[in-house]
């Protein structure tokens, strides 16, 4: 049997491992990497952020086309479906294969492709997708093997009209019908996606409003223009049973719904990858989700193991799962390590969705005295000259000091325009207030210049006449 050493290995090559992998060898450390499968990326890049994106921007060019007269009178569009539209989108994935192979190799990083399982606290064994078993000895492990999404006992996910999010990405038809069990982020997404291609989807809820992390009314704006796209939402419901045929599927609600549909992708919730890593072997036990618990150095309970990305549990966004990876090496530096707990909200929806610092709701529990100041986007230039008008820019700001206590973003370029507020957010009191944005100068027109419009009409309402 071949035999291995590093000082650190890493399972798993998704966002944190990468990150873990490559931080650690700029450090000078000798790094491994195993990952289940045979092409760099992980699930972010396979099956997850990266083709779910580019679904939804190929998805987004198909409504532009059809809705804009100037490409109408060009002729009539082709009637394409699900299977174009996601092979267009799956085009991006070896490009982004490229990359990460790139990077492990400028890194002089090993990678061995297989199943890794823990032995002891300071080894591994990999079962090799050629069948070989190989053993891997570290002085530090990073467990980065990211989720897969929960499937109940009860549903039959083998059958071709039954998908999750992961294999929805292998759906060769397109359903005139689909019910979307699960209103969280992957699902709304889903939602609007499946919709803009026109296909009549039910979306279920078991919850009493969708995405209730958010700002009330950036969620009344999601449940607004999700309906208005043709999304039947049903709220605060509960599956029963799922039953399917060749025909078509039918979900049982507890409620006593039956809804049908040619198709369900189920969207309730993930697991982490944990089943098989022979945690039992060092003392590790995974919660019912699969999630490991960490510190706030990302260290496991035992010393020399440690863990991040979605495997953790919360934030589970790919852009944290970055910034873990990078600190879970400042902890085996033994330097302070960032924990993170600001990461924005970045939701694909159309149209899209991002968010950074309190909602209104939190304010208000706690008493802190804030203020409200909008920007449309159908009143701002650069939105009617590009069409893209749905959604405003909403500042939250103390009323006393001015400082941004909150950004909250619905509509297009929604991810992008956020990070200007996070950026001023984060600086010192006194320098984070909204009387930055009115005392710079923006391009004109830009959809940036929505920060100024929000500020100044936020500034109106604390120095109007009582």
């Amino acid at each position: 049997m071949a035999e291995y050493k590093y000082d650190v290995l890493v399972i798993g090559a998704g966002p944190a491992g990468e990150a873990a992998a490559i931080s650690a060898a700029k450090n000078g450390m000798s790094v491994g990497v195993v990952d289940a499968q045979s092409e760099l990326g992980g699930n972010c890049t396979h099956k997850g952020t990266i083709p779910s994106k580019a679904l939804r921007n190929a998805v987004k060019q198909v409504i532009q086309f059809s809705s804009q007269q100037i490409f109408r009178s060009m002729g009539q569009a082709k009637n394409l479906g699900y299977p174009d539209i996601l092979d267009a989108a799956l085009a991006v994935i070896p490009k982004q294969v490229a990359l990460h192979a790139e990077f492990f190799s400028k890194n002089n990083i090993d990678v061995h492709c297989g199943y890794a399982r823990f032995l002891g606290d300071n080894k591994i064994e990999v079962a090799g997708h050629d069948k070989q078993t190989i053993l891997i000895r570290a002085d530090h492990f990073v467990v980065t093997t990211g989720s897969r999404p929960y499937h109940p006992e009860d549903v039959d996910f083998t059958h071709e009209r039954i998908f999750d999010s992961d294999t929805i990405l292998t759906m060769r038809n397109t359903p005139r019908t689909l019910i979307i069990f699960g209103a969280g982020v992957i699902g709304c997404e889903y939602a609007s996606i499946f919709a803009g291609l026109g296909i009549k989807v039910d979306l279920i809820n078991s919850r009493e409003r969708l995405l209730s992390f958010l700002d009330d009314e950036i969620s009344d704006a999601l449940s607004y223009h999700l309906r208005d796209s043709g999304v039947m939402v049903r709220h605060n419901e509960t599956h029963e049973a799922v039953e399917a045929s060749d025909s078509g599927v039918t979900v049982r609600l507890n409620s006593g719904k039956r809804i049908k549909a040619q198709a369900l992708l189920w969207c309730n919730g993930r697991s982490g990858n944990t089943d098989n890593l022979g945690l039992e072997n060092i003392g590790l036990k995974a919660n019912h989700r699969g999630q490991i618990t960490v510190d706030q150095n990302y260290r496991t309970d035992v010393d020399n193991i440690y863990a991040a990305g979605d495997v953790i549990g919360w934030p589970s966004l790919a852009s944290a799962s970055y910034d873990q990876g990078r600190s879970v090496v400042d902890s085996i530096m033994q330097r302070p390590a960032r924990y993170i707990i600001d990461a924005p909200t970045g939701i694909y929806t159309l149209p899209e969705i991002s968010s950074v610092g309190k909602t209104e709701l939190e304010l208000t529990s706690a008493k802190i005295p804030y203020e409200v100041g909008r920007a449309f986007f159908k009143d701002t230039a650069r939105g009617q000259i590009s069409g893209e008008d749905v959604g405003m820019l909403k500042i939250l700001f103390h009323i006393d000091t001015l400082e941004i206590l909150g950004i909250h973003c619905f509509g297009a370029e929604a991810t992008e325009i956020i990070h200007i507020g996070q950026a001023i957010m984060s600086q010192p009191l006194g320098a984070n207030t909204i009387e930055y944005f009115v005392n710079t100068t923006f391009n004109y027109p830009t959809m940036a210049e929505a920060y100024r419009v929000a500020s100044l009409n936020g500034l109106n309402r604390i120095n109007r006449d009582a």
